[in-house]
């Protein structure tokens, strides 16, 4: 694992969660995004080499409208960044650990994503994170 990718928070409100988080990290909302999948809508703030990732759910029987009505609003997750998420998630899984899916799914701000369980890692939802290969533009694809 390389470092912390980013924390994810769950939100009732998008909107007014970014406005609180802009000012107290001094720092904009620099992207938000839908992971129609996953029934979330995130934004994303920049906080030193890390990120805040918001989490709003965008159908009442996502993972996120679940914890919020379970838990409240609140940290939802921790993410750790790494080179290869196929090697990670055979590696988790020889060690124990038991993971949320089989496969990497594509997931926001275009990254491959997979989440350990909480009950197999102390209580914490646990979220390995890899960048996706990058997407080529429709020039690129053209030539």
């Amino acid at each position: 694992m390389n470092k912390i990718e980013h924390i994810g928070i769950a939100v009732n409100d998008i909107k007014v969660s970014g406005s609180l988080y802009e000012k107290l990290l001094n720092t904009p909302v620099y992207k938000v995004e839908e992971v129609a999948s996953e029934g979330v809508k995130t934004a994303f703030l920049q906080c030193g080499l890390n990120k805040i990732e918001l989490l709003e759910a965008s159908d009442d029987n996502s993972p996120i409208a679940k914890f919020i009505a379970k838990k409240g609003e609140g940290i939802h997750h921790i993410a750790f960044e790494v080179d290869d998420i196929v090697f990670e998630m055979k590696r988790l899984k020889d060690e124990g650990f038991v993971l949320l899916s089989d496969e990497p799914k594509l997931g926001a701000d275009n990254k491959l994503v997979c989440f350990v369980h909480p009950k197999s890692a102390g209580g914490v939802l646990v979220e390995l994170c890899q960048e996706a290969s990058p997407r080529p533009s429709p020039k690129e694809r053209e030539l």
